[in-house]
């Protein structure tokens, strides 16, 4: 009896299918490490946000709160906004322009542009995610149109449809399809899951920059 199994009609495809599952592989792999990675990065954050937060506003200055942030934020989440407050609020020099700037608004300036850069971090490859689990199962569909054309091409050669002519092809669109689907979800699944996660931790960045901004504004007043 032939041989139905999946490693069969792969084997029995042309240069088009084999050029979808190759694609359809090189998605997988790099949706799965950018998972992997990216949660465990996301996960170790969210884990130490709410105990360094609370280690911050419980020194005694700006600089001592920046040398806590740095021994408990190993992923470098809430650093940035700390680091930028502090140089922002001892940056009034004399003789600067930056010095005329009111010192409140020197401070939201550099808070906004440091909150700019830990969110664009926390999001940091999910366009990757989203394409793939977008256009995974149009590859895939691809593959199950060009099956079927195999299938119908048999049939028309033979004039006949005999199953053992159109199989093959069939096989070959149906396991495409699967294949889209398989690396299709789990695709869509992390950029959900992981979208959340950074969304929380950028709305505890945003509330950390707005206390950071009361507290440098109350010290100045």
């Amino acid at each position: 009896m032939a041989s139905t199994g999946v490693i069969h009609y792969l084997q029995t495809g042309d240069a088009v299918t084999h050029g979808v599952a190759y694609v359809l592989l090189a998605m997988s792999v790099a949706s799965w490490c950018f998972l992997l990675a990216k949660g465990w990065m996301l996960g170790r954050a969210k884990r130490q946000s709410v105990r360094a937060v609370a280690q911050f506003w419980q020194t005694a200055t700006l600089t001592d709160g920046l040398a806590v942030l740095r021994r408990i934020d190993r992923e470098r989440v809430f650093v940035p906004l700390a680091q930028a407050a502090l140089d922002a609020a001892e940056s009034g020099a004399p003789g600067i322009l930056l010095a005329r700037v009111e010192r409140g608004e020197r401070v939201l300036r550099a808070l906004r542009q440091a909150l700019s850069t830990s969110q664009r971090r926390l999001e940091f490859g999910q366009v990757l995610l989203a394409s793939v689990g977008s256009t995974a199962p149009f590859v895939g569909l691809l593959g199950t149109v060009w099956g079927i054309y195999h299938a119908l091409g048999s049939i028309a050669a033979s004039g006949q449809a005999m199953i053992e002519n159109v199989a093959g092809p069939v096989g070959e669109a149906l396991i495409m399809t699967a294949f889209g689907l398989v690396v299709a979800i789990p695709a869509v699944l992390a950029y959900n899951v992981l979208g959340r996660l950074a969304r929380q931790l950028s709305e505890e960045l945003d509330a950390f920059a707005h206390d950071l901004h009361a507290y440098i504004c109350a010290q100045a007043d």
